[in-house]
């Protein structure tokens, strides 16, 4: 299956970049295959998989919490999962701006005259206000809105308190768990056609964009692309390694078609129930761990977008001509580890951080403008980052806590997709 999906995605990728170099004003083209055929399937594939997620994630979560039993056990891997989140995070933006001020990009960039450079801030959202919207005031509304932090809240909320009924609450946490195992079948059922989902969305995406948006801003790409592939390989790897003390080749090997999910469809969040299964299926972490520290993940997570900002910030001083002092370092590294919390779950979270850090240590914002362009194929990249994140603290936190079954993440083909068999209907 990840070999079929590589394939079909390189393949969306050069016709892409074909039809945007040689058919970019064809208008059959562009009418009936680009915002026709591409776009339709891109669509349908990314609304299969946000489909699973509240469900899965609910469903999942509630096994989860009942399977561990204890609200003390909870706490603890709640709080050790969300003290690794930061910590790669710290790691991720100290890692991106050693190498941004080794190699200091945009030093000799030379503004195109007449460039695009307005952009408006958004405005980043009070402390209080993200605390109060942790709990949900209408739950209906929240699973409605897929609104991830509230939907955890609300759910771990009601398994205790299903886990506080005892035996009367046994048929729901019963009926529960046979529901995420459905969810889990489903999620077997999309993959089996995710090759030519992720194939429309590649050749849609390339078409639209191509590749030439890339060579101006080349330094400041590379240089993402360079720390976000060093601190996957090589900073979460030896996490894993040394904290969760598990082989990173094999971690690695069966993170592949979650990793590619999350490169073509550029969420964290529609890449749950892959991720998810991933974790579970594959490196045999328990669904009580992963339920709880794979949806945390995805909402407050941003090891990608925490590169990417700082290495934002040190091309956009070097452009404008401002030397950053140690103490302005410092303050991205601080101000990125906050508003990653801060700023979970709020649309637009990304521009929202960068901008708060620009303002901070007197860098123009407007400056945003320049790197918007290259931002959809360096998003794609941070996502499949921002996932691998989610995995390596799920099964460092599983490790920790003994919920690991070290047989199945040994085993390469434990929990591989195979094709989907429709069962035999007596007439």
């Amino acid at each position: 299956m990840t070999t079929k999906i590589i394939i079909w995605m390189i393949a969306g990728l050069l016709l892409g970049s074909l039809i945007n170099t040689f058919a970019d004003d064809v208008a059959f083209i562009q009418d009936y295959f680009v915002h026709g055929l591409f776009h339709v399937v891109g669509v349908i594939f990314i609304n299969l998989l946000k489909m699973l997620v509240v469900p899965l994630v609910t469903f999942s979560l509630i096994g989860g919490v009942c399977g561990i039993g204890d609200v003390k056990k909870l706490g603890r891997v709640g709080i050790k999962a969300f003290c690794l989140f930061l910590f790669t995070t710290a790691l991720a933006i100290l890692l991106a701006l050693l190498v941004s001020v080794t190699i200091d990009p945009g030093k000799n960039f030379k503004l195109i005259p007449g460039a695009q450079t307005e952009f408006v801030a958004p405005e980043p959202p009070a402390i209080t206000q993200v605390l109060i919207d942790l709990v949900p005031s209408n739950p209906v509304a929240a699973f409605a809105e897929g609104d991830m932090l509230q939907i955890i809240f609300f759910t771990i909320l009601f398994a205790i308190c299903l886990l506080m009924l005892g035996e009367r609450g046994r048929t729901l946490i019963d009926g529960a768990e046979k529901m995420n195992d459905v969810m889990m079948q489903m999620v077997n059922v999309v993959m089996s056609i995710a090759p030519y989902g992720v194939f429309a969305l590649m050749a849609k995406n390339f078409a639209l964009q191509g590749i030439d948006l890339i060579l101006p801003m080349i330094g400041y790409f590379g240089i993402v692309i360079l720390v976000l592939i060093c601190h996957v390989t090589v900073t979460l790897m030896a996490l894993l390694k040394f904290l969760g003390r598990v082989n990173p080749i094999q971690f690695l090997k069966k993170m592949r078609t979650a990793q590619i999910f999350a490169f073509s469809t550029s969420s964290s969040g529609a890449t749950i129930p892959i991720t998810l299964r991933t974790v579970e299926k594959r490196m045999g972490v328990d669904n009580s761990t992963a339920s709880f520290v794979v949806p945390l993940g995805a909402t407050i997570n941003m090891d990608g977008t925490a590169i990417m900002q700082s290495v934002a910030t040190v091309f956009i001083a070097n452009i404008y001509g401002i030397e950053l002092s140690l103490t302005d370092y410092l303050t991205i590294i601080g101000m990125l580890v906050l508003a990653s919390i801060g700023t979970a779950g709020v649309p637009g979270a990304g521009l929202i951080m960068l901008a708060m850090v620009l303002n901070q240590v007197g860098l123009p914002v407007e400056g945003i403008a320049l790197i918007m362009g290259v931002d959809r194929f360096l998003d794609m990249m941070r996502t499949a980052a921002n996932i691998t994140g989610d995995a390596v603290v799920a099964v460092i936190v599983a490790r920790s806590e003994g919920n690991i079954s070290m047989e199945t993440f040994n085993d390469p083909d434990a929990g591989a997709v195979n094709p989907i068999e429709l069962p035999h209907v007596k007439q």
